[in-house]
């Protein structure tokens, strides 16, 4: 969901690089084309965030057991809420998306979907994302799932995106619920470990949006979007970027007691080497040196990636857990 995070699409890997569809010369090539601009309304590349933080945190909640039928089940189900909310995102956004070069290609900028359509295919997935996870897991990651599409786009599509430089910070939230939603399904309740690993992903938004908005700012200034890197200067923005990657390593290492051994020496090691790359980047700005923000985009991937996968090594093994040696 997005948990991700960029703009007009949180989560996971590299911006964007839509393609044309197919010519319509023939019967199967207009079918193909439509279907393929449906697809690209889901924005499936940002739904990574789903297999990236949904099946750590289902494996940390059920740890020592792995139930691939609920995991595979909770993945179908978030992927559809995941869908609808990037298609709602992209029915509100289609004005500024035919402004910005990056988002020029999706289906409402180019006007190969109808926006009526758009708008129902959104709402039909909604729907079925929430009927799907109350059938196979439980009422609560259902409705987990429909505050999330509720909040991605009425709150940070409507609202925050256009208003403020705080968009990603505060609608980042949706790109969070994820790990809520896969706790939600294994255990049918919430507790702290899932809201610490919500706040991983919480404070990882930040650095690893506005990285990807150094590079592209010309395009937010045109579209009118105030994201931060184009209301102030590159060495407040890197600044920013520094202290949210310190709160999301420190975020990592509150879910050391609860964890093994594996996650641990996993959680140190990744943390220092984000943090290598954020302070370099700062470190260049101030020196007035030349930077590639899209280093530190693509690390902030490769990093939250690495500890995801620590996690869920770590909660297969069962290891026993640092707090239990307290």
């Amino acid at each position: 969901m997005r948990a991700g995070q960029r703009p007009g699409g949180h989560g996971f890997g590299a911006p964007e690089a839509p393609s044309a569809p197919p010519r319509p010369d023939t019967a199967w090539g207009r079918i193909s084309g439509t279907v393929l601009a449906y697809i690209a309304l889901t924005k499936p590349r940002v739904i990574e965030l789903l297999l990236v933080a949904t099946i750590p945190a289902m494996l940390f909640a059920d740890r020592g057991h792995v139930d691939i039928v609920l995991i595979l089940s909770t993945l179908f189900g978030g992927w559809m809420g995941a869908a609808s909310a990037n298609s709602l995102n992209c029915v509100v956004d289609a004005d500024i998306d035919k402004v910005m070069k990056r988002t020029a290609l999706r289906p409402l900028a180019r006007q190969t979907v109808p926006t009526r359509n758009a708008f129902v295919f959104g709402v039909l997935l909604g729907v079925a994302s929430f009927a799907w996870l109350w059938w196979r897991a439980n009422l609560l990651s259902g409705l987990l799932v429909v505050a999330t599409i509720a909040f991605y786009v009425l709150v940070y599509t409507m609202v925050l995106k256009r208003r403020t430089w705080q968009n990603v910070v505060w609608g980042g939230a949706a790109g969070c619920m994820p790990v809520m939603v896969g706790w939600a399904a294994v255990t049918g309740s919430l507790s702290w470990e899932p809201v610490v690993l919500f706040l991983v992903v919480f404070f990882w938004t930040p650095p690893h949006t506005w990285a990807l908005a150094m590079r592209y700012k010309e395009d937010y200034k045109a579209a009118g979007v105030p994201m931060l890197p184009v209301i102030a200067t590159e060495q407040h923005v890197t600044k920013q970027i520094l202290l949210y990657t310190w709160a999301t390593v420190i975020a990592t290492l509150v879910i050391v007691p609860a964890a093994g051994v594996v996650y641990a020496v996993v959680a140190i090691l990744a943390g220092a080497w984000f943090l290598f790359v954020a302070h370099q980047l700062y470190n260049s700005v101030r020196g007035g040196a030349s930077v590639k923000p899209l280093k530190l985009f693509l690390q902030s991937n490769n990093y939250l990636a690495v500890v995801c996968l620590g996690l869920a090594v770590d909660s297969v093994l069962a290891l026993p857990t640092i707090g239990s040696y307290f």
